[in-house]
């Protein structure tokens, strides 16, 4: 690094050869750049930057010359910041008044005091917008939506991606993996009219498809915003209206449980884990994903009333109001001093569910074809109903949202002593 003063004011420059690296953005052999003091300490202090400042440029050039288009619009952004301007496409700047025009067209002067290229492209907004395919974007979308999975545990995360996969492969499947920003108002319908026909035949659900429509136009208008598109995409409002797709899932009756699914040997089919899961269920009405996280630490039995936490403990919960304490009565009770570390079989696991909806079939304890291990938690809500449970200690119990501000707290006692004629011993 070499400064030397020039002129009758000694102002000091930094002159030096310019990296091999940036000959095709600079044709320059060596660049001659003012500090603006003729204090040679001052002018050793600025050197470091104003070198600094000029390799940021050169590099954002090289990156308006890649090959990759989304690097190369990227690099046009950053161009257009780092001159002071607003990236804008070339139709709009167009539009601007002359003046600002006239001052983004003297902007794309480069050091050789030549119109550049790269330069241009930011300023002026020549730069082609990156050509996104559907598939492309789901690749994007990941790094762009990565705060919503904070928290969440792995089997969150691949619970959380695949039915976002799954949207993007049946678009894709309908439609082709098309270029987002060739997404028309006929694409979409076509992907409508491919799931109405599923939907007539009865092999899915109106449900099934709004899904996929929901999560393909978070996906597409994330990456939009995200990438700063400026797409208008007609990604919205294709929802298949249906009144009678939504069944209410129904509950296990009392006799059910206590004949069927608490009879000697029932459940001795399942693993140990699974088997304790469900009647940790009977009389807790826990979601089986909060279930199965439960360990030693959320398991309190050495207290004056036993009771489970449920907390976001390597996990995210589904609300925030998913949060409670709930004793321990009757078989949950019994169960949980059976597993005092939780069902760690299903600590990182997520197939409990499917396990224990799969024996419930096979071993005819399905109270009609509607009901799934879910339905023992819509029962303990039933069971909270007919014992006259408090409303609001019902939906605390339960994690459901309270209906009015909430003042104070009930207690375990209060919980458990109205919870004692809910339970099932």
């Amino acid at each position: 690094m070499t400064l030397i003063q020039r002129g009758k004011s000694k102002t000091f420059h930094l002159l030096r050869r310019v990296p091999t690296r940036y000959a095709e953005v600079d044709s320059r052999e060596k660049v001659c750049i003012s500090l603006h003091t003729d204090s040679r300490r001052e002018a050793e202090t600025r050197a470091a930057g104003a070198w600094s400042g000029l390799i940021e440029s050169w590099e954002l050039r090289l990156r308006g010359r890649s090959n990759d288009a989304e690097e190369s619009y990227k690099a046009a952004k950053e161009i257009a910041r780092s001159k002071g301007f607003r990236f804008m496409p070339v139709k709009e700047v167009a539009e601007l008044p002359i003046d600002e025009i006239i001052d983004r067209v003297l902007a794309t002067i480069g050091p050789n005091g030549k119109p550049s290229i790269e330069i241009s492209k930011g300023t002026l907004g020549t730069a082609r917008a990156p050509e996104i395919t559907v598939s492309r974007a789901l690749k994007a979308f990941w790094d762009l939506a990565a705060d919503r999975t904070l928290g969440k545990n792995t089997d969150q995360i691949r619970r959380w991606e695949n039915p976002r996969k799954k949207a993007v492969a049946n678009f894709i499947k309908a439609v082709g993996d098309i270029r987002i920003d060739h997404i028309s108002a006929d694409d979409m319908l076509d992907w409508k009219e491919w799931w109405l026909d599923r939907v007539r035949s009865g092999e899915v659900t109106a449900g099934t498809a709004n899904k996929d429509f929901v999560y393909f136009g978070d996906i597409m208008e994330t990456v939009n915003q995200g990438k700063r598109l400026g797409i208008a995409l007609p990604v919205r409002g294709w929802n298949i209206r249906n009144r009678e797709d939504r069944p209410e899932r129904p509950a296990f009756s009392t006799d059910w449980i206590k004949e069927k699914l608490l009879a000697p040997d029932a459940l001795a089919g399942l693993n140990p884990d699974a088997r304790g899961l469900v009647i940790g269920m009977i009389n807790t009405g826990y979601r089986p994903s909060e279930g199965a996280c439960l360990t030693s630490a959320q398991i309190r039995l050495d207290v004056n009333i036993p009771y489970i936490s449920i907390e976001p403990v390597g996990r995210t919960l589904k609300t925030k109001q998913a949060k409670r304490k709930i004793p321990l009565l009757g078989v949950s009770l019994e169960i949980f001093r059976e597993f005092p570390n939780g069902f760690e079989r299903y600590h990182k696991s997520g197939n409990v569910s499917n396990t224990i909806n799969k024996y419930l079939t096979e071993n005819g304890l399905r109270e009609t074809p509607a009901h799934s291990l879910y339905s023992l938690r819509h029962s303990f809500q039933e069971r909270m109903i007919a014992a006259r449970v408090d409303d609001r200690i019902r939906r605390e119990l339960f994690g459901h949202r309270l209906t009015e501000e909430k003042y104070g707290d009930p207690g375990l006692d209060v919980k458990r002593d109205q919870l004692r004629a809910a339970a099932i011993y």
